[in-house]
């Protein structure tokens, strides 16, 4: 496809506005989970698939939307996103039960990823000069920072102004918006040659992602060892190796499997998945230790991690045009996974009396880490697809940010419920609570502190103090394993990512 333009500037602005409409999404329900728990009366199990609804719909579709936008025209696959997402938000806004929200955030999902995968294809397409694509990119990543700063902020204000549907409805405006501009300023892109859809490889990808994402998200439930979850990844090996043995074959590919022979590519897409493990697993922490155990509401939850955000945008920016320069992309990437274990380490040592100006200066280091890392491999990934599959490209750069955050959550998730139930269980004030208190508060840290509201007062303190120290050892635990995975990717990245990754595109 070729893409001529006057206005680049105007064309970058519509996609950030539609990749901020989904970077929003990802964050502002988290915040809004109490309030659904008592509003829909949703239980634990419907609150987590209220989350994962979105991101299993999201990750197994997403190389299949980008796939869509190369064969049938980026513009119009991303206005039929942005339509579909605004249509769904605002039925998720009415919705009256658990299992309507769940299926709205389904196909909220499923028009993320004709979106998302879009908006990169098209920066790719718009700036064709290597740094001028680099600088898109680096905005492009801000945008992340930005989206995880504004969710919460947002979530929080609406939710103290008005009801939990307000979060959604929000969204809709943002999502026309880009869908009324596409058209004005994002040229219709002309086909080069005639090409058909490769129904075969689309459909093994659907099922390859979707059965590795499902049963990520199962695993902490099931067991890691259990015969769902060890079925569910002889699946996705099953479906990967067909996958890889399908395209091989087809003269038109939905990708060019080849493609992660290079290491420009393969090994910048792991440096992402490094990244956005440890980012979800630090969200899905961080926002219980703030609310539930230092008190803030989810307004001033919102704002105090704003810092991490701010630094994601000033780190993209800046990893870019360092990445193009001498310094390359190698080092940018470790440095960033670098900081990225430095922060984790340092966050594995806090305890409730951590003063706000430590928090936020290890948000900083971790923000300006994930900046630095994901934004110059991003760049270097698009660097050597072909234009013509600029969507599959992006959409397999989308689809490792989000298998990365699912794994993060699950499996940080994980270590923590472990820690969090053996060091609750070994606690003497606890062990003298009736067995269904002690049950109760092994479910989680707010069960916990329930437990402890509600036990009489010459032993709540004692209790509390229990669960709050379960939590520590637990989160402590999950982030020294973070720590660890990003120093491991660092070391990766060293040893086999390009310094330069940038190569001339046809």
């Amino acid at each position: 496809m070729t893409r001529q333009t006057k206005r680049p500037g105007a064309v970058l602005a519509v996609v950030l506005v539609a990749a901020l409409a989904i970077n929003v999404e990802t964050t502002i329900v988290n915040v809004a989970l109490p309030t659904l728990n008592s509003a829909l009366d949703a239980s634990t199990r419907g609150l987590q698939w209220i989350v994962d609804a979105y991101n299993l719909a999201f990750a197994a579709l997403v190389l299949a939307g980008g796939t869509i936008g190369d064969k049938f025209g980026r513009r119009r696959t991303l206005i039929a996103g942005l339509v579909l997402f605004a249509v769904a938000s605002i039925g998720a806004a009415l919705c009256t039960t658990t299992g309507e929200l769940i299926a709205m955030r389904v196909v909220m999902g499923v028009a993320s990823a004709m979106i998302y995968p879009t908006t990169l294809a098209i920066i790719t397409d718009t700036f064709r000069d290597p740094r001028q694509r680099a600088a898109a990119i680096g905005a492009w990543g801000a945008v992340t920072g930005l989206g995880v700063a504004i969710g919460p902020i947002l979530g929080g204000a609406l939710l103290e102004a008005f009801w939990w549907g307000s979060l959604f409805l929000a969204l809709a405006p943002i999502a026309l918006a880009a869908a009324v501009a596409a058209p004005l300023v994002i040229p219709a892109a002309k086909d080069d040659a005639p090409s058909r859809l490769d129904r075969g490889g689309l459909v093994l990808s659907v099922v390859m992602l979707a059965a590795l994402v499902y049963t990520i998200i199962e695993a902490p439930e099931r067991g890691w060892t259990s015969l769902p979850t060890l079925a569910g990844f002889v699946v996705t090996i099953i479906a990967g190796v067909g996958f890889a043995f399908w395209e091989r074959r087809q003269r038109d590919p939905l990708i060019d499997v080849s493609l992660f022979a290079n290491l420009r590519f393969s090994a910048a897409s792991g440096a992402v998945t490094v990244a956005f493990f440890a980012l979800f697993g630090f969200i899905f922490l961080i926002t219980q230790f703030m609310q539930l155990l230092q008190g803030f509401g989810p307004l001033e939850t919102g704002v105090r991690i704003l810092p991490v955000a701010l630094s994601i945008a000033i780190g993209s920016v800046l990893g870019t045009r360092l990445a193009v320069g001498r310094i390359g992309t190698k080092f940018i990437v470790a440095l960033g996974l670098i900081l990225m274990a430095a922060s984790f380490a340092w966050i594995s040592a806090a305890d409730v009396s951590i003063g706000y100006p430590e928090m936020a200066a290890q948000m900083v280091l971790l923000g300006g880490g994930l900046g630095l890392t994901s934004a110059p491999a991003t760049d270097s990934i698009m660097g050597v697809v072909r234009p013509e599959q600029a969507g599959a490209g992006s959409a397999v750069n989308d689809a490792t940010r989000q298998v990365g955050g699912t794994l993060g959550v699950a499996v940080l998730g994980s270590i923590f419920s472990t820690l969090y139930l053996t060091h609750l269980n070994n606690a003497a004030t606890v062990e003298i609570l009736p067995e269904s208190a002690r049950d109760t508060a092994g479910e989680g840290l707010a069960q916990g502190l329930a437990v402890a509201a509600q036990t009489p007062a010459p032993i709540a303190d004692s209790v509390r103090t229990a669960v709050s120290d379960a939590f520590l050892s637990g989160m402590s635990a999950g982030c020294l394993t973070a720590a660890g995975v990003c120093l491991a990717g660092a070391f990766f990245v060293l040893l086999a990512l390009p310094s330069h990754p940038l190569e001339k595109r046809s």
